[in-house]
């Protein structure tokens, strides 16, 4: 599977009373989908993951890929605390065509979490997963940084795609796309502009359950259904290797630059048009004009993203024009004073 651009990682709504708002979540997913994005990650750690149990997580899963045009990469967070409630999960989002899903480190037993037993997991995981995996590595939120040796030895997997890394160290970055230009290339099937092509734009471009009746059936009083002709959709192939993605909006350029295929951004959630400009401006060479709309959001990012949390990317969607509203509890809102500064930094920052 291709895996580059940006990606939005995306909130999951609630109701006041902290019941999942489902039809907000399909405003959401219908609007990122007209936005120039790569495509979403659905239950990553800006859609509170952590806060739903399985029954909420599967649907979520459902009502988010059906309310998603086909031509936008769907990624799955499916980590657990064992490989099989992961796997179980990842075959969940196989059943409603997500393209790829995004497993962290195990947290519980962070302390017995060695190379060894990371290599065991993830591998398990791989080996047992319908879907590609994505490694995530976000040190913030689970006490262990993957080693760099154990991803490269990882990135030898069939099943095992690529790694968004959260840490926000630009040479981090560097020195995980150098350990991992070993790792085998695979063959992907990309449209004739060399953007991904998923498994919902097969489906749906092979779904023949349209009929039509012609003029001269309906004037005989005979009305004879019939499946209207599929044109073949027209594809080519890539050959990819182990994709290195971003988790920092702040260092997006830089990782970009570094080696990085692309970036998964929880300020995408808000702003999503604002770093599709950075990527953009980069793929066209135009690094000066990168650097400006890099600049633009880097401060923005890091106060609302990294250091508000999903509750400032929540109260940005709000402001944004995406529905954002409260984190599940035991995370706060965020305070008046806090959504006065967040809409001063979104001031120029506007979908």
């Amino acid at each position: 599977m291709l895996i580059e651009g940006v990606f939005a990682a995306v909130t999951t709504p609630f109701y006041p009373d902290e019941q999942i708002y489902f039809r907000k979540l399909e405003a959401n997913m219908a609007r990122y989908s007209r936005s120039l994005l790569a495509g979403m990650v659905v239950l990553g750690s800006t859609g509170e993951a952590p806060m739903l149990d399985d029954k909420e997580s599967a649907e979520v899963l459902r009502v988010a890929a059906e309310a998603t045009a086909p031509e936008k990469v769907l990624i799955a967070g499916v980590g657990r605390e064992s490989v099989k409630a992961t796997v179980a999960l990842a075959e969940t989002a196989a059943q409603h065509s997500y393209d790829a899903v995004l497993v962290r480190t195990p947290t519980y037993y962070a302390t017995q979490m060695s190379a060894a037993a990371v290599l065991h997991y993830f591998r398990s995981v791989a080996d047992r997963s319908p879907l590609p995996v994505l490694l995530y590595n976000i040190p913030r939120c689970v006490p262990y940084d993957i080693p760099l040796e154990v991803i490269a030895e990882l990135a030898q997997h069939p099943n095992i795609a690529g790694i968004k890394d959260s840490s926000g160290n630009v040479p981090r970055i560097r020195a995980t796309v150098e350990a991992t230009r070993t790792a085998p290339r695979r063959t992907v099937t990309v449209t004739p502009i060399f953007e991904a092509v998923t498994g919902r734009m097969l489906a749906a471009k092979g779904d023949q359950s349209h009929t039509f009746v012609s003029a001269g059936q309906l004037a005989g009083g005979t009305a004879v259904a019939t499946a209207p002709p599929v044109t073949p959709m027209k594809t080519r192939t890539k050959e990819v290797g182990f994709q290195v993605l971003t988790g920092s909006a702040a260092g997006m350029l830089a990782s970009l630059e570094a080696g990085a295929a692309g970036a998964i951004l929880g300020f995408a959630a808000c702003a999503p048009q604002a770093c599709q400009e950075v990527y953009l401006a980069w793929k066209d060479h135009d690094l000066k004009l990168a650097e400006e709309k890099q600049q633009r959001i880097s401060g923005p990012s890091q106060r609302i993203g990294s250091q508000l949390g999903v509750a400032g990317i929540k109260y940005a969607c709000d402001f944004n024009g995406y529905y954002g509203g409260r984190p599940r509890s035991p995370l706060l809102p965020v305070t008046a004073e806090q959504k006065a500064e967040i809409e001063v930094l979104l001031a120029g920052i506007r979908n």
